[in-house]
């Protein structure tokens, strides 16, 4: 197979450009790379995982992720990067910088990993911003400010570029807001401030910014942090026995 796509985030003056062939179950090839001159990498790809969904669950405990005093139980995806996540009065935040500008930063990623949960956030945003909650690492709900437009798989609590919410559920920018998320198999259940807006859905694969694409995996929470300021006051997950 051959294939090209127009570049996006990639440093590069000419289109991606992919070649493969399919042998003993695995795909394989070489890609550009990020370079002006297209360096070539080598790559791999298996099938993804079914993840079927079981059809009842039992739930555990639930388990506060964020203890209101520190960042234990989480680290930041670049370490180097330290000044931009911070608690302040029980509040997590993702900070900016003292002029009001918005920073990029960076990740904030849970210790532990997960397979099948329920999860419940409280978060707020200013004005414009945008963040998103990575599922195992893997699948992002978007967290942006979104209210009083129509709703879109970009927009928030959309499935980052798979699934649309029936309806745009957001306050407004200042105010507190939830998000419930059910996450069983790859099908997903979200709630935007107690309004199911996506019931069961299955996410047909990986998002962008995915931490990786091992599927099959338990993987951890992965709270976006390059892009806009955003504050949690609870991140409290509830996991399947």
């Amino acid at each position: 197979m051959r294939f090209t796509l127009p570049t996006q985030y990639e440093k590069m003056d000419t289109d991606l450009s992919f070649t493969g062939q399919l042998a003993d179950g695995m795909l394989s090839g070489k890609t550009n790379a990020n370079a002006p001159q297209g360096t070539e990498l080598d790559w791999t790809a298996v099938r993804a995982p079914e993840l079927a969904a079981a059809a009842t669950v039992e739930w555990g405990e639930p388990v506060q992720l964020f203890n209101g005093t520190d960042l234990a139980g989480w680290h930041l995806m670049d370490p180097t990067q330290d000044q931009f996540w911070k608690v302040v009065d029980g509040v997590l935040i993702k900070d900016v910088k003292d002029e009001g500008d918005v920073v990029e930063g960076t990740g904030l990623i849970t210790d532990a990993a997960f397979s099948e949960f329920k999860l419940h956030v409280e978060f707020m945003y200013p004005e414009g911003s945008n963040s998103g909650i990575y599922l195992r690492g893997r699948y992002e709900v978007q967290i942006q400010d979104d209210f009083g437009k129509e709703p879109g798989n970009r927009l928030i609590a959309g499935v980052y570029g798979f699934i649309t919410p029936t309806e745009n559920a957001a306050k407004e920018a200042g105010e507190w807001q939830t998000m419930d998320i059910t996450l069983v198999g790859r099908t997903v259940t979200i709630a935007l401030n107690d309004t199911v807006v996506i019931d069961a859905q299955e996410i047909p694969g990986i998002t962008g910014g995915a931490l990786n694409s091992n599927e099959g995996e338990s993987g951890p929470i992965f709270i976006q942090g390059d892009h806009g300021p955003i504050s949690f006051r609870s991140i409290e997950l509830t996991p399947a026995k």
